[in-house]
């Protein structure tokens, strides 16, 4: 029978700043496992897209003295080449600010209303007089009502972890202007979450991680309050039907996004040839889909719009639900959380103006696993770890093998392997391959990176036994049987790591006159063929590139600051 499609969401970034390396942590993994589903002939297709709505992405604009629409433009194409420029591929990279996603977002919502799932609630806001708005949690700061921390955020305080309504804050300023808000009265539009308690109850543990489950555990047997769905012009985003002052809050549309990036690559060509509607992914097969499956890659700040708001909507609105829900943790460096002044709060671009994007791919797997915890990006171990492991352990293995067979025997591969050669191949390489597409499957690809080094530690103590820069001053054919087990161990090598470092393992096959590699090519060895010249595949790292990666962020950062400084300083 044939295994169903497959659909994979990574969470949308949002459109008010670049990516940093600690978003590319999820994307990486979802890439990895997308790749590695491809190549094992899975259909299985990557969404994604920028989250482009709400008061931030309208101050921004505004700042900038350009239309939210140019802004988030921008910030599409600039997300959508870094991600590229890592090696993370998408099917599909929209954005929410689209008509499909306007239509969606309005159907759900109408029928959360015609179900009764909605109610309409007399609220008190802050209100900025002087900028005329409403103003958002993030956009209110003040002293901490639990602890007594000044300089805290409306909803929650970083000192001692408090979360609190905005309108509580002691001696409450807005962020934009500096003034004194005033509590306004307003109305809200809630969705009634706690009408799904049993049904979260039910669906969540079989969904999402052990741990993460057992957390949403305590919110769904506890208080499953009303979420506002609603925000007061002026505002960026949806109007919500049947008003005129409201819209619909950010964290509504933007996981519907999912189902209008999907609608527009059905659309493509490239859907329209793979011959699944969006409604056959996003229907319920007793509502006309078909077998496909749904998987979210997230991370585990958003698990709650994930794991309770967003399945609630999906049942409402008559959806497929997602099959499982996958979350990371966060991204720390130095075992530190990422800081601007230290310059480890360091974005994707500054990344690529200093190292090479296959670096930190081949990093990330080796510290990815499908459990839910924090990854630490050490700078010192990750020179040491690309140095030692993929150019020392690794690409020496290419480098030295291949180089050897076309500068010494004409490039030529023997048509038989020497008998230690045969046996390493047998009992210490193959034996391995069954494990790595196992822990490919599982998404724990630390475990993958772990059998990999084991071939590539038993390839390269064969090869220095055997020592063939000796061994070809007198028998130059059973140095060539040498050579070629060599360079059969390190295909497998890089067929094994081509869901991580794709370019690297299509610089493989192209030196030794292959297609593009799928996994049944591990169940073929290379015989009697001439390979291509050795083009260079990785080298070191020199530690002096990382540094200077760092001092680049700290000299970001403070021209940033000092920009907002100046711009504070003008009057409005």
């Amino acid at each position: 029978m044939k295994s169903p499609k497959r659909l994979v969401t990574a969470a949308l970034p949002y459109a008010n700043g670049p990516i940093h390396i600690g978003h590319l942590v999820g994307y990486m993994q979802a890439d990895f496992w997308v790749r590695w589903n491809r190549m094992t002939d899975r259909d299985c297709i990557y969404i994604c897209g920028d989250d482009t709505h709400g008061t931030p992405i309208m101050m921004k604009a505004r700042e900038l003295g350009i239309t939210p629409e140019a802004l988030i433009a921008k910030a599409k194409a600039d997300h959508f080449k870094d991600f590229s420029d890592f090696g993370i591929k998408f099917d599909h990279y929209s954005s929410t600010h689209t008509e499909e996603n306007r239509k969606l977002a309005e159907e759900f919502y109408i029928k959360m209303r015609d179900a009764g799932h909605t109610v309409v609630k007399p609220r008190e806001q802050l209100w900025c007089n002087h900028d005329k708005m409403f103003l958002p949690d993030r956009f209110v700061k003040g002293i901490c009502p639990k602890c007594g921390t000044p300089d805290q955020y409306g909803d929650n305080c970083d000192k001692c972890g408090a979360t609190y309504d905005a309108a509580d804050l002691k001696s409450p300023g807005c962020s934009i202007c500096g003034s004194t808000p005033t509590l306004k009265g307003s109305e809200t539009i809630a969705f009634k979450l706690s009408d799904f308690r049993e049904f979260l109850r039910e669906w969540v543990p079989g969904h999402a991680p052990e741990e993460v489950s057992n957390k949403l555990a305590e919110w769904i047997d506890g208080e499953l309050l009303d979420w506002d769905i609603s925000r007061d012009a002026p505002y960026f985003g949806f109007q919500i039907p049947g008003t005129t002052d409201k819209y619909f809050y950010v964290w509504l549309d933007a996981p519907i996004g999912y189902i209008s990036s999907s609608e527009q690559w059905c659309n493509t060509p490239e859907g329209k040839k793979a011959g699944y509607s969006v409604s056959d992914y996003w229907l319920p097969e007793d509502k006309g889909g078909k077998p496909a499956e749904i998987y979210h890659f997230i991370g585990k700040d958003i698990i709650k719009f994930h794991l309770l708001f967003w399945p609630a909507m999906l049942k409402t609105a008559g959806r497929k639900l997602p099959t499982e829900v996958f979350v990371n943790g966060f991204l720390t460096v130095n075992g530190e959380k990422m800081s601007k002044s230290k310059g480890t709060f360091i974005s994707a671009r500054t990344y690529l103006d200093h190292l090479d994007p296959s670096y930190l791919r081949y990093y990330f797997a080796s510290k990815l696993n499908a459990a839910l915890q924090d990854l630490d990006l050490g700078l010192e171990d990750f020179v040491n770890r690309v140095n030692s492991d993929l150019v020392g352990k690794i690409t020496n293995l290419g480098s030295r093998g291949a180089q050897m067979l076309g500068k010494r025997l004409g490039g030529s591969l023997a048509t038989s392997f020497d008998a230690d050669g045969d046996q390493l191949l047998k009992k210490k390489v193959q034996p391995l391959l069954p494990e790595i597409a196992k822990h490919y499957d599982h998404r724990d690809f630390a475990k993958v990176l772990t059998a990999v080094r084991e071939i590539a530690d038993e390839t390269n103590k064969y090869f220095d036994e055997k020592a063939p820069w000796n061994l070809i001053k007198t028998d130059e054919e059973e140095t060539r049987k040498v050579l070629t087990t060599t360079l059969n161990a390190f295909r497998l090598i890089a067929i094994s790591l081509k869901p991580i470092l794709p370019d690297y393992a299509d610089k493989v096959a192209s030196l030794l006159g292959e297609a593009p590699y799928k996994w049944s090519d591990t169940q073929t060895l290379l015989l009697g063929k001439k390979i291509g010249e050795y083009q260079h595949l990785a080298t070191r790292i020199e530690p002096a590139k990382a540094d200077a990666m760092v001092e680049a962020t700290i000299k970001e950062n403070e021209k940033v600051s000092q920009a907002r400084a100046a711009a504070g300083s003008q009057p409005s």
